[in-house]
């Protein structure tokens, strides 16, 4: 399973997003690796200190290091360069398109869409950031979403100090701590909203063609053939 965030700027919370649905997934017993493809190397710095559950490696050896894991989760580049979108997405199952509800990022968030829409590779966006006490400003965006026919994940990721807190740690926000070192008490909504995030997408993956076996053929004279 292939999976890649994109976004057209930074401040979307696309790092974050990667490094922590790769998480839920390593978290499940799922062998993963994150490739990190965005020029800035977020992904990398992020993993610098070696606390993540899972390995993040360079585009250049993605090739190598992914030939045995179940799931890839692609940390895209910030950009709206279409020839790199194309190069991405021809490698992916599914797109994630996380966004905040301000209106640029809605705006980006649909440009991008447009883009995708010219492949046939399935996307969503995920609203991040999500500020409880702006529950009115949420609901807005993601009718502008799904008026523009954007699927829309029912998930939505607060708002939290505690995924700066991770960061800076080197840590998933699960393992968030305060500035006094004590856990931070909001860690796990954020991870929980992640893994709910997660548990939609599989939803969506679109299933393995299931190629029919000719009229007069069975599984035993396959074998044989085989044989």
């Amino acid at each position: 399973m292939f999976v890649t965030t994109f976004g057209q700027k930074g401040g979307v919370a696309k790092t974050c997003t990667s490094i922590h649905l790769a998480a839920h997934w390593a978290n499940s017993g799922r062998s993963v690796v994150l490739v990190d493809a965005d020029r800035n190397r977020s992904a990398t710095a992020y993993a610098s200190r070696g606390l993540l559950p899972f390995d993040v490696v360079p585009m250049e050896a993605a090739a190598k290091a992914t030939r045995n894991a179940e799931i890839v989760v692609t940390d895209g580049q910030a950009s709206s360069n279409e020839e790199e979108l194309k190069n991405l997405v021809e490698g992916s199952d599914f797109i994630v398109l996380p966004t905040t509800a301000q209106s640029r990022s809605i705006e980006l968030t649909v440009e991008m869409s447009c883009m995708l829409n010219k492949f046939d590779i399935p996307y969503a966006a995920l609203i991040v950031k999500a500020d409880a006490r702006k529950k009115a400003s949420i609901q807005i965006a993601r009718n502008s979403l799904c008026g523009f026919d954007i699927q829309v994940l029912d998930s939505e990721i607060p708002l939290l100090n505690a995924f700066e807190n991770a960061e800076t740690e080197g840590v998933t926000v699960d393992r968030a701590v305060t500035k006094n070192g004590r856990s931070d008490r909001r860690r796990m909504s954020g991870f929980f909203a992640y893994s709910q995030a997660c548990r939609e997408i599989e939803l969506l993956m679109p299933k393995p063609k299931v190629i029919p076996m000719p009229i007069g053929w069975n599984v035993s004279r396959l074998e044989d053939r085989a044989a």
